[in-house]
């Protein structure tokens, strides 16, 4: 092997180990997946280019994350804001619930917990990574404006200091502090905040309740289904943006307008730091299952609060490693 070659593989391992972690920062810029992963190979591809002129005057990976925070905000010049259905409009009453779809660029995406989540040794940071990727704190970062956004990823999820902020964006400490409080402001009227109680792993309790819930859903049994909800859960279905609010409403829509999903399976995956399935309905040609959606589930104080299904399954079941059909 030349030193040309070794040095070229070198800095190709280099660059790869800020892969996952340099993902879920464009992935809480950005809210979109494919977007996302887009950004990480734009922001390495500008590295290995202009690597020569890097100067060591800061530590790589903090080189890597000023590329991919400029890589974030020019993608975010269009100004779109990727929502959930309730961010857009109300719920609606079962009697009047209509499939109207969106286009994607609409809709926050799904993410695998493994494209986006380091493996790191403290408790404390796992579970702010993990709550910092979930649905709701993901819509609330939306809602910032860009800078700001990337200002509170970096100070509270992050936790860098608000120097090294200052210097990544080319401003000051004034700003950056300015910024930041400004963006916990608006997360809090949004009740978006960092809430890192509920990101603990799975408890026994818990686990019993998801397998409760697996067995009502594929035994579509809407009275145990009822008994696992809680009384305000919600049911998103994008691209459509029609959302459903309470058990009468969600397990109404499941007997009616969803009944086709009679007789699934439900296979678990890792989205978003929480629960989530791979929801495969039986094959309309009678053989075996097809993809249907991604479900990702949230939980809170014993019950299920929401669970909301991705139904662009030609773009997730890929994401997520998942097969296009199953055997019966």
């Amino acid at each position: 092997m030349s030193d040309s070659t070794a040095t070229t593989t070198d800095l190709d391992a280099r660059l790869e180990q800020y892969r996952v972690e340099l993902t879920g920062y464009c992935y809480r810029m950005l809210g979109s997946s494919f977007e996302a992963e887009d950004a990480v190979q734009d922001t390495m591809v500008r590295a290995w280019r202009s690597y020569d002129r890097f100067e060591g005057r800061s530590s790589l990976r903090s080189w890597l994350y000023r590329i991919a925070t400029n890589v974030c905000l020019d993608m975010l010049n269009a100004g779109n804001r990727r929502a959930r259905p309730m961010d857009l409009t109300e719920a609606a009453p079962l009697a009047q619930a209509a499939l109207n779809p969106r286009p994607d660029h609409t809709w926050l995406e799904p993410m695998p917990d493994g494209r986006v989540l380091p493996q790191v040794s403290d408790p404390a940071e796992a579970a702010v990574a993990k709550e910092s990727v979930r649905l709701a704190f993901m819509a609330a970062l939306q809602q910032l404006p860009p800078k700001q956004r990337a200002v509170l990823i970096l100070r509270e999820v992050l936790a860098w200091k608000a120097s090294e902020v200052a210097e990544l964006l080319g401003t000051s400490v004034a700003s950056v502090n300015s910024a930041l409080q400004r963006a916990r402001a608006t997360l809090a009227e949004s009740g978006g905040s960092l809430d890192t109680a509920t990101a603990d792993p799975l408890d026994d309790e818990q686990r019993k309740l998801l397998d409760r819930y697996v067995a009502a859903f594929e035994g579509y049994d809407m009275a145990a289904l009822t008994a696992l909800l809680h009384e305000d859960a919600v049911m998103t279905m994008p691209p459509f943006d029609l959302w459903l609010r309470g058990s009468g409403d969600i397990t109404g829509f499941m007997t009616t307008l969803g009944a086709a999903c009679e007789g699934s399976r439900l296979l678990p995956v890792a989205a978003n730091g929480t629960p989530a399935f791979a929801q495969y309905k039986p094959d309309p040609d009678g053989k075996g299952f097809v993809p249907w959606a991604v479900q990702v589930i949230e939980i809170s104080e014993g019950r299920i609060t929401g669970f909301h299904c991705f139904l662009d399954t030609a773009r997730w079941f890929p994401l997520f490693g998942m097969p296009l059909h199953l055997e019966p």
